[in-house]
């Protein structure tokens, strides 16, 4: 299997959350309670675009509306480009500076893998599809976040602080609400 197959299966997902979007649902409120639909889609655009930046070393662009537009063509356009990023010879071992610190490139693809899937997830929440995302994936993101997540990384929404407190999920959910509850979700 190909290192960046987690990640590829991440972007499958939430294209396919992202592709069952009808028009009067872009204003959804999210799980995100800062995002709405829109908001949620120009953020995993524009967070792909920002992992792409981090790994060629260049600072990443600034916002922009993709809801507006294409956003399918622009998401699958970053996400070949991210993919492809992380497929270069030595990505996964050499150091890359972002924002919150410097960090191995495979530890990049995970971050990138674990925004864009759960991402995902609020999308398909917001717009009433199934929460049941890749269920293999899902539990690979749950068991690798459980092992990287730790407290000085969970604050309030709207804080620093890129995780909420771990919530409650029932017992029997599906491995992404699992997830989502674990990064700080209502499931």
């Amino acid at each position: 299997m190909s290192p960046t197959a987690p990640l590829q299966a991440a972007f499958a997902s939430t294209r396919a959350a992202m592709a069952a979007v009808q028009a009067d649902q872009m204003s959804a409120q999210t799980p995100c309670a800062e995002w709405d639909v829109a908001g949620v889609i120009n953020h995993v655009v524009g967070g792909t675009q920002f992992f792409i930046a981090g790994m060629k070393g260049e600072q990443p662009a600034e916002g922009q509306d993709w809801a507006a537009g294409d956003y399918m063509a622009a998401f699958d356009q970053a996400a070949a480009e991210c993919v492809a990023c992380f497929e270069e010879e030595g990505a996964l071992e050499k150091t890359v500076a972002l924002p919150f610190g410097e960090m191995p490139g495979s530890a990049v693809m995970g971050i990138a893998m674990t925004d864009v899937f759960t991402h995902g997830w609020d999308i398909a929440k917001a717009t009433g599809q199934s929460t049941d995302l890749a269920p293999e994936l899902a539990a690979g993101i749950l068991a690798q976040s459980q092992q990287s997540i730790s407290p000085e990384w969970r604050g309030p929404e709207g804080s620093p602080a890129p995780f909420g407190a771990e919530q409650q999920c029932a017992d029997g959910s599906c491995a992404a609400d699992q997830l989502a509850a674990f990064l700080g979700r209502q499931v």
